[in-house]
């Protein structure tokens, strides 16, 4: 055996090893919203044995239910190198119309919750059309879109709590099957019918290659603005949906609904993956990134942090997993 094979020897197990830690890296970075998922259960459960309750289960999968639809729908701009930040307002203000189709003109409580559905299409549809058509800012078209729509709900409820909603309007939002909610089945439905059409259809396809390279997908005869309003659409139903969903629960639309929301919708898909330069994230990271919120929001509840502490450590804990992500695309990808 020649010195120069000994030699090499060593370098070559060294490499082996550097490969191996940096995989092992990798993984831990792709998958760190779900490791800080387990960890602050674990350490949420450690201070107070109540936040492992099937109970407190139950608790966390509702509130989840919610963000994670606005999620979903903040989402599909994303991926398209877009935002929407009227979402959470489009789901308040599609769920008064529908509620207040109810109880002023007497439709059927399910013909009402159509429309409410109907006018949070539109408004996304018309939010896509505005952006792809007239070349206006996503950011700035979508921002005054809240603004208007925040204003619309509060000259509809005249800056009261709307009660008076139907019992099938409001069962989705209380009915139980085994004491298990029956809501976010909706939700895991949503993230199976999205997670198809983004990875299975042509239409997701075009998608992801609309926010990797949308110069590139023009030329490859993809429509890139038609993609563009049909997300934007998909996406007012989505807001819609969870609007309908809120109010469910609630049992009551308030003039301020959903407007809560709004940074913890856009945070979720974020810290799950999905890039604010487009073409980049699916279904699973949205998940994670819902349920650390969710926890985090119910944790720091529970182990009865003071309530003017809460929003400023969930910030913080936002912030790191949002961190840690932007290391994991700079040096893995």
């Amino acid at each position: 055996m020649s010195n120069a094979t000994v030699n090499a020897a060593p370098g070559v197990g060294m490499a082996k090893d550097k490969a191996s830690g940096h995989a092992v890296l990798g993984w831990v970075l792709h998958n760190v919203v779900w490791i800080w998922l387990i960890a602050l259960v674990a350490i949420f459960g450690a201070f107070n044995d109540y936040f492992l309750t099937v109970f407190n289960l139950q608790n966390v999968m509702v509130q989840a239910t919610v963000l994670g639809m606005l999620g979903l729908a903040v989402a599909l701009p994303l991926l398209v190198a877009e935002i929407d930040l009227s979402i959470p307002a489009n789901a308040g203000f599609s769920a008064a119309v529908g509620a207040l189709a109810y109880s002023d003109l007497g439709l059927p409580w399910f013909i009402a919750m159509l429309a409410g559905l109907a006018v949070g299409t539109f408004i996304g549809f018309f939010n896509g059309f505005c952006i792809t058509r007239l070349k206006m800012v996503s950011l700035i078209e979508t921002l005054s879109m809240m603004i208007i729509l925040q204003g619309a709900l509060l000259a509809l409820t005249q800056g009261k709590t709307l009660t008076n909603l139907a019992d099938g309007y409001v069962w989705i939002g209380q009915a139980t099957i085994g004491g298990w909610p029956i809501m976010p089945v909706v939700f895991l439905l949503a993230l199976a019918v999205m997670g198809v059409v983004l990875q299975r259809t042509v239409l997701g396809r075009s998608i992801y290659a609309v926010g990797g390279n949308p110069v590139a997908s023009n030329s490859a005869g993809i429509r890139v603005d038609r993609i563009k309003v049909i997300t934007y659409t998909i996406s007012g139903f989505l807001a819609a949906l969870a609007g309908f969903l809120l109010a469910s629960w609630q049992m009551a639309i308030t003039s301020n609904q959903g407007s809560s929301y709004l940074l913890y919708a856009i945070a979720a898909p974020i810290i799950g993956g999905v890039s604010v330069f487009g073409g980049r994230g699916n279904v699973r990271g949205v998940l994670g990134g819902v349920l650390l919120l969710t926890v985090i929001q119910v944790g720091l509840a529970i182990i009865n942090v003071p309530s003017f502490y809460v929003g400023m450590i969930g910030g913080v804990m936002i912030f790191i997993a949002v961190a840690i992500d932007a290391i994991r695309v700079r040096y893995f990808g």
